[in-house]
């Protein structure tokens, strides 16, 4: 019955909110606010939290990417060649300090590397390429089985498998021993090869 409303001005918290937002565009509120802190406003975090929303200093959230749902058949050696390819990218850098990728390509029945494809660039063109290049000379697969890199999801690769008739085969999200072959592989390049050698 006693209690009589102060009224908000707002305008102090407006101004110290504007000039941490024009120093620091990438920051959100909760770092705000504890440079408000730490600089001797004692200011209600949900008092500055309404006026930083009527602001709309609110940063947009990245949001996952959403991926279809992946049910793998379980790692299992094919019973002849051809059946299933595996690949994977790995990268590494030049000793000038610009960064390399490399293409692997691996063949699931005997682990037989059947390209490694190297460039400062690999978009997923030219990973269709690479692929066109290894069929022509041992023919095409029955399956290829990647991780989810952009690559691999585009829809270039996506349009290759369907005119070639080829399954495309994603292993789930953080899960790389569902393609422990290239996996595998990757580790003896990385230390035979890369680890050693200075390009």
């Amino acid at each position: 019955m006693r209690y009589r409303r102060v009224g908000n001005d707002d305008r102090e918290i407006e101004e110290a909110l504007g000039d941490l937002a024009d120093k620091h565009p990438e920051m959100g509120f909760g770092k705000f606010f504890r440079m408000l802190r730490r600089s001797g406003k004692r200011w209600n975090h949900k008092r500055v939290y309404r006026v930083y929303c009527g602001m709309k200093l609110n940063m947009r959230r990245k949001r996952k990417r959403r991926l279809p749902d992946r049910s793998p058949e379980p790692l299992a050696v094919p019973e002849e060649a051809n059946i299933c390819w595996s690949a994977d990218f790995m990268s590494d850098a030049l000793s000038d300090g610009r960064r390399f990728g490399t293409f692997n390509v691996v063949d699931d029945f005997n682990r037989e590397a059947l390209e490694i494809e190297i460039d400062l660039s690999l978009p997923s063109a030219r990973v269709t390429r690479v692929l066109d290049r290894i069929a022509g000379i041992r023919g095409l697969p029955e399956r290829l089985r990647f991780d989810n890199g952009p690559e691999f999801t585009a829809a270039a690769v996506a349009d290759w498998a369907e005119t070639n008739g080829v399954e495309l085969e994603f292993i789930k999200p953080g899960r790389p021993m569902q393609n422990g072959f290239i996996e595998r592989f990757n580790r003896t390049y990385r230390e035979a090869v890369l680890d050693i050698y200075i390009f």
